[in-house]
C-alpha cells in the first residue's frame, strides 16, 4: 500500500477524472432548472446526484483495480467530486437568474456605457468619446485631406453617459458634420467610449449655405472687426464708379465668409496680458467661432439675385454691420432668470398624476410654489386651439347656459402627451417635476 502523501494525491487525481461529467451535469441541470421554473434545486440533490454519477465511473474503476475500494484515495475522491459538483451547481444557477429571457435586437442597441469610463462631475455623469483608430472613408465619396483626418483622430467629444449607444452615435456624426463642415459622417462606438468613425470630407460648403432665391457674390472692403459667418450686414457701393442713381441704395445680405489682414503697425497690445513665473505657456483662448481681425479683406455674402449683379459690377463696397436683437422670448427667458424664476415644461405621463386631470392653478401655485403658464395639445379636435393660456382667467369666467364648466370651457383637461408650462423658483420647478413625473 503506498504511503498517505500519495494517496492523497491519487484521490485528488481520481476524483478530478470522474467528477467532470457530474459537474456538467449539476452546471446544466441548476441552469435550466433556475431559467425555467426560477427555482433553485436544493443542493443536496445535486451532492446526490454527482455522487451517484461518479459512482458509476468509480465502479468501473474499482473492477479494474479493486484496491481502490480499501483506500483513503476513495474518501479524498468523493470529496473533490462534491466540491466540482457544488461549484457548477452554483455557477449554473446564477447564470440562470441573470441570463434574459426576452431579448431583441432592438434592446441591445439601447444598451449604455460601461460604468468604468464615466465621469461624475457635480452628480451629472459625463463621458469623452474619443477616436479608436484611423480615420476611416466612405465609400463614393473623395478620401480625407491629411491635415482634417489628423484633427479628427486628436479630437475628444463629451456627452451625458446616460444615453444609449445607438443615440451617442447618433449625436456625435451629428456633432462632426456640424463643426466639421463634413459631407457624411459614420460613427460606431463601443461600451468602452471608443469611437470608430468614417467620413467624407466637406463638398459644396459655400452652395450649401446660400439660402434660395439668393447668390453669393464677394466684394473687397474695409471688414470690420469681429465679423463671423450669418452676420446681417449692408453694403454701399455707391460712389465706386459712374453708377446710374439706382446702384446708389444700399444691399443688406448675410456674411457667409469673410477674411482680412490687419494692419499690424495699429495693433494695440491688450492691456490684461497674461504673463508666466517661468512655467509653461499659457493656452490661447480659442474663439468660439471665427471671426474677422479688422482690416482690407474680401467679404462674401448672400444677396437677392435681383442685387447680385450690381455686387459683381463694383470694384469695392463698405460694409456696415446691421444691429441684431435678440429675440423677444429670449429677452423674457432672461428676465426671469434675473429675477430668480425658470421656465420649464412637462410632458403629461399615461397614468401619471397630471393624465386626465383638471389644471388649477391657484391650488398648484398654492401647494407647489409654481405658476403655469400654459398647455400645449399633443392632438387638438377639429376647430380647437393647440395652445391654452390665461389658465386663472378661464376659471373666473361663468359659465354660459349649455356650456360645460368654466375650467372646461378654458380647456385645461390635460391629456398623455400634453406638455404643460410652468415657471417658478428653481427648486419649486425641480420638485414639481419629480413628484409629477
Amino acid at each position: 500500500m503506498a504511503s498517505l502523501p500519495v494517496e492523497l494525491l491519487f484521490g485528488l487525481y481520481v476524483g478530478l477524472l470522474t467528477g467532470i461529467v457530474p459537474a456538467l451535469i449539476s452546471g446544466s441541470l441548476g441552469f435550466l432548472f433556475r431559467y425555467v421554473t426560477g427555482v433553485s434545486v436544493p443542493a443536496l440533490a445535486v451532492v446526490v446526484l454527482a455522487v451517484a454519477v461518479a459512482g458509476i465511473n468509480g465502479g468501473l474503476l474499482g473492477l479494474v483495480d479493486p484496491a481502490i475500494s480499501q483506500s483513503p484515495r476513495l474518501l479524498v475522491a468523493a470529496l473533490v467530486v462534491m466540491m466540482l459538483s457544488l461549484y457548477a451547481h452554483s455557477q449554473g444557477d446564477k447564470l440562470g437568474a441573470s441570463f434574459p429571457r426576452r431579448f431583441s435586437i432592438a434592446k441591445l442597441r439601447k444598451q449604455t456605457l460601461s460604468t468604468d469610463v464615466v465621469d461624475f462631475v457635480g452628480g451629472i455623469g459625463q463621458v469623452t468619446i474619443r477616436p479608436a483608430g484611423e480615420i476611416g472613408d466612405i465609400d463614393g465619396y473623395p478620401p480625407l485631406p491629411a491635415d482634417l483626418r489628423e484633427e479628427l483622430l486628436g479630437g475628444s467629444w463629451r456627452f451625458p453617459a446616460d444615453l444609449p449607444l445607438a443615440e451617442l452615435e447618433s449625436r456625435l456624426a451629428r456633432r462632426l458634420r456640424t463643426e466639421y463642415d463634413l459631407a457624411a459622417a459614420d460613427v460606431a462606438i463601443d461600451a468602452r467610449g471608443r469611437a470608430t468613425i468614417d467620413a467624407a470630407p466637406p463638398s459644396g460648403g459655400l452652395s450649401r449655405r446660400v439660402p434660395p432665391g439668393r447668390r453669393a457674390v464677394s466684394i473687397a472692403a474695409l471688414v470690420p472687426t469681429g465679423v463671423t459667418r450669418g452676420e446681417r450686414v449692408v453694403v454701399n457701393v455707391g460712389g465706386t464708379g459712374d453708377h446710374a442713381d439706382g446702384d446708389r441704395d444700399p444691399i443688406e445680405g448675410t456674411v457667409l465668409s469673410a477674411r482680412s489682414t490687419p494692419d499690424e503697425s495699429a495693433a494695440v497690445a491688450p492691456e490684461n496680458e497674461p504673463v508666466t513665473d517661468g512655467g509653461e505657456e499659457p493656452a490661447a483662448a480659442r474663439p468660439a467661432a471665427p471671426t474677422t481681425t479688422g482690416g482690407e479683406g474680401r467679404i462674401t455674402v448672400a444677396v437677392p439675385a435681383s442685387d447680385a449683379e450690381r455686387l459683381l459690377r463694383a470694384d469695392r463696397g463698405q460694409v456696415v454691420v446691421r444691429p441684431h436683437d435678440a429675440p423677444a422670448e429670449f429677452e423674457l427667458l432672461s428676465v426671469l432668470r434675473r429675477t430668480g424664476k425658470f421656465v420649464e415644461s412637462i410632458t403629461v405621463r399615461a397614468g401619471g398624476p397630471l393624465a386626465d386631470a383638471v389644471v388649477d392653478p391657484r391650488a398648484l401655485r398654492e401647494e407647489h410654489g409654481v405658476t403655469v403658464l400654459g398647455v400645449r395639445r399633443s392632438s387638438i379636435d377639429e376647430g380647437g386651439d393647440r395652445w391654452t393660456f390665461s389658465l386663472d382667467a378661464g376659471e373666473q369666467r361663468s359659465p354660459s347656459p349649455g356650456s360645460a364648466s368654466p375650467r372646461e370651457d378654458a380647456g385645461a383637461v390635460l391629456a398623455a402627451e400634453d406638455e404643460l408650462f410652468v415657471a417658478g423658483p428653481a427648486e419649486a420647478v425641480a420638485r414639481f417635476r419629480e413628484v409629477m413625473s
